[in-house]
């Protein structure tokens, strides 16, 4: 009998993105996206679900009968009740090291945007400031290099030291932040506070938990310098929207760049988007994951998550 596979938002991959055939007998049914209301029909005789950014959770996995296995198409996995599925007996597996290169390309390039302020010198020059200014250059907005600048990294994880290599080829000093509240983690790690106090930019590779929510907060803020930027493209929620957009308009940091926001995609009224108009903020939607080689290689080992579980041997599994 076939293994019905049901993938529940297929469209949070590009369509020239291939999934690859499994060994074993299956079917699979595809949905471009799923409401919260569709998803205990649409898996109710599913005995393997995959999901990107769907929500699993509690009630859902008491009506889903048959399932037995759910692949998350990401690395973050907030989005299923993994102790109500190890309750249950089904694993879950996530996938792993697929953007250690897209993921820091991403980052430095809002670094560089920011650092060197390209956005804001762009608009100037479609709006005719160059023809105004009348000579060869303008000093509108700050330009600062990164060599012998520091860098703070809240997340020591693949991507991380990914980030941090790329810093070191920048001639950048490099910061490895303490979990928020433990003091002495080793000599690898500086102090979350001195990491606030001491960086010039600041870039967040953590995942969001029940410790890292709102971790950055006002009172993180007022201990971060005025010069300094803040760099988020781990997730929403990990930083205070509200709190961010005080620092921002109060001058109380220099810029921010986020690819991840609480809500996504964010409510027009949200007040991450308030920011959009201001010259030294950039939002990108989500996409510091998603150049081709990565996502195929996300997709490739989706596959292969679910290959393995079938060959009795489940790989990546996050709720043993």
């Amino acid at each position: 009998m076939a293994t019905k596979i049901v993938f529940l938002d297929r469209e949070t991959f590009p369509a020239d993105i291939k999934l690859k055939s499994i060994s074993h007998q299956n079917e699979i049914i595809s949905y471009d996206h799923t409401s919260p209301e569709q998803v205990v029909e649409r898996i109710a005789d599913a005995d393997i679900v995959i999901t990107n950014k769907v929500k699993i959770t509690q009630d859902i996995l008491k009506q889903a009968r048959k399932l037995r296995f759910i692949a998350v198409a990401a690395t973050g996995t907030d989005v299923i009740d993994l102790f109500a599925c190890k309750e249950k007996g089904i694993p879950v597996s996530n996938i792993r090291n697929y953007a250690i290169n897209t993921v820091p390309e991403h980052t430095f390039a809002l670094i560089l945007a920011l650092r060197r302020s390209i956005i804001a010198y762009h608009e100037s020059v479609r709006a005719g400031r160059w023809q105004e200014a009348n000579q060869f250059c303008y000093f509108d907005y700050p330009i600062k290099n990164l060599a012998n600048s520091t860098l703070g990294l809240i997340g020591d994880g693949v991507l991380g030291k990914a980030v941090a290599e790329v810093a070191k080829a920048f001639g950048m000093k490099v910061l490895f932040s303490a979990y928020k509240g433990v003091p002495n983690m080793g000599p690898l790690y500086t102090p979350f506070e001195d990491v606030l106090k001491h960086s010039d930019i600041i870039s967040i590779h953590c995942p969001l938990t029940d410790s890292t929510r709102n971790m950055i907060d006002e009172a993180e803020f007022n201990q971060m310098k005025s010069t300094a930027l803040l760099i988020n493209t781990a997730r929403g929620g990990i930083v205070n929207e509200e709190a961010l957009c005080d620092a921002l308009i109060n001058k109380v940091i220099a810029g921010a760049a986020f690819d991840v926001t609480k809500n996504e995609p964010p409510k027009p009224d949200d007040v991450i988007m308030k920011l959009t108009n201001l010259s030294n903020f950039i939002l990108t939607p989500h996409i510091s994951w998603a150049s081709f080689e990565a996502i195929q290689s996300l997709a490739d080992m989706l596959m292969d998550n679910i290959e393995a579980f079938l060959s009795g041997t489940p790989q990546n599994v996050v709720n043993p």
